[in-house]
This record gives C-alpha cells, structure tokens and sequence, in this order.
C-alpha cells in the first residue's frame, strides 16, 4: 500500500512539473511574441487599406507604400479634423465601447447594427504628386448574418467615386457571406457612385445588376446565396456614408473647409 501511494505521488509530482513547465513556456513565448504579432497585425491592417484604395501592389513593401498615406483622426459629427489625438495611438474600437467617446445609437439610427458609435474616427488621405486629395479611406463596420465586418472604402477625390471596399475582419460564412473576400465581387466596387443628388444612393442588390438600369452606376450584386450578409453589407454601407457616419466630412471635403 505504501509502496502504491508513493508511485501515486511520484507520477502527480512530474505531472503537476510538467504542467508548470509547460506554462512558462507557452507564456514566455506567448511575451516574447506578442511585439511581432502586434507588427505584423498593424501592417496587415495598412495592406487592407492600400487594397482597399487600390494602392498596393506586392511587389513592394507595405510600410514604403503606406508612407503615402495621411492618417487624420476626424470629429464624424461636425466632419472636420481634430488635433489634439495622435491617429498612430487612437484605437477607434476601444473608443466605440466608451460611453464618454461614443454615443447609444437607437434602433431607428442602427442601420449598421452597431449598438454604439464612436465620437471620433482616423480616415486615411493620399494626395497627388502636386499634393491635392486624390482619394479618401474611410473605415466601415457593420453586422451580417453572423459577425461585425470590418473594412474601408475607398472614394475618389470627389467624395462620390467608389474606388473600392474590403473587409479585414469578419466571421461570416466560407462559400457564402465569406464571398465578401472574393476579388471578383469586390472589384465590382470600382467606379459606383456613393451620392445621387446629395444623398446616399449606393445599393448592394439580392440579385445581379442590370446594366441597363437607369440606376445601374448606383448598384452592385449582391452574393448569392448570402441575403443577410448581403442585407448587412448594403445597411453599413449607407449608414457610413450617411449624415450620422462621414457624409459630414466628405461634405466638408468638396468645401475645402474639413
């Protein structure tokens, strides 16, 4: 019996030191990693914005090709430009959770279904080689069928011209919603107009887009076989781009007064 109990205690004295092992290490590593994940975390976010801008190209490295882009942490209410925050520091989404940044969007208000909006946001500038805006980056996120996407589009220096739109982040269905990520449904993007007579009018159809329609410069396909992602994608779109998300800035943009 005696003999029994000190194997007993032998095995559960090397487990629980195994076990001991084993977490310092995994923590350990877990440290001495976190810096790099971090790096590569922050340029993959620029790699999504250049995408979306329609600015990256592979064959260069991310950082050289961000260096000519203008982050500006902007009021989304007024749409003008503030400085007192450093847009390298602001984190937006800490921001959306903080009732003293952010304000309780109602139902009504909750196109995007969002449930909080953000006092303040960092959008991206890229002018031209004689230094006017050529393009503006704006962030996006909204709810689909079963995650918040997160993402940016991208408009011409006219704050109407759609260059593109990208999502980084999202948990929606391979196959289906996930077809967000598809370059072919993306690239659709390209050249739709944002505004008709000075109010949101891009759409995102359940179906195909006639190109025939008189309102076909408004529209893109939706994907198939996704309706609730689809649905998601079309609300956050309008409501980013709408009075209550950057219609004041870009609307200051055109004016010269942001």
């Amino acid at each position: 019996m005696s003999a029994n109990n000190e194997t007993l205690s032998r095995v559960l004295t090397v487990a629980l030191g195994l076990c001991i092992v084993c977490s310092v290490v995994v923590s350990t590593a877990a440290v001495a990693l976190k810096p790099k994940q971090e790096a590569n975390k922050a340029r993959d976010l620029k790699r999504n914005i250049l995408m979306a801008g329609g600015l990256y190209n592979p064959e260069r490295s991310v950082e050289e090709q961000f260096a000519t882009i203008q982050p500006r942490v902007v009021d989304i209410d007024t749409g003008l430009f503030v400085d007192d925050v450093d847009p390298t520091l602001f984190d937006q989404r800490k921001s959306a959770k903080d009732p003293a940044q952010s304000r309780t969007l109602s139902g009504d208000e909750d196109r995007a279904k969002i449930l909080r909006r953000e006092n303040r946001a960092v959008v991206y500038l890229v002018n031209d080689q004689a230094g006017a805006l050529d393009r503006i980056i704006l962030p996006i996120r909204g709810y689909g069928l079963w995650s918040t996407l997160y993402g940016f589009v991208a408009l011409e220096s006219d704050a109407n011209t759609i260059v593109g739109l990208g999502f980084y982040e999202h948990g929606e269905t391979p196959g289906l919603g996930g077809e967000v990520d598809n370059p072919s449904w993306k690239a659709k993007w390209s050249g739709k107009l944002a505004y008709k007579n000075g109010d949101v009018a891009i759409s995102v159809l359940k179906g195909a887009v006639n190109p025939a329609a008189a309102d076909a410069q408004w529209q893109v396909d939706g994907l198939s076989g996704a309706t609730l992602t689809t649905k998601g994608v079309h609300n956050l779109v309008q409501y980013w781009l709408g009075n209550d998300g950057f219609a004041p800035l870009l609307g200051n943009l055109r004016g010269g007064k942001a």
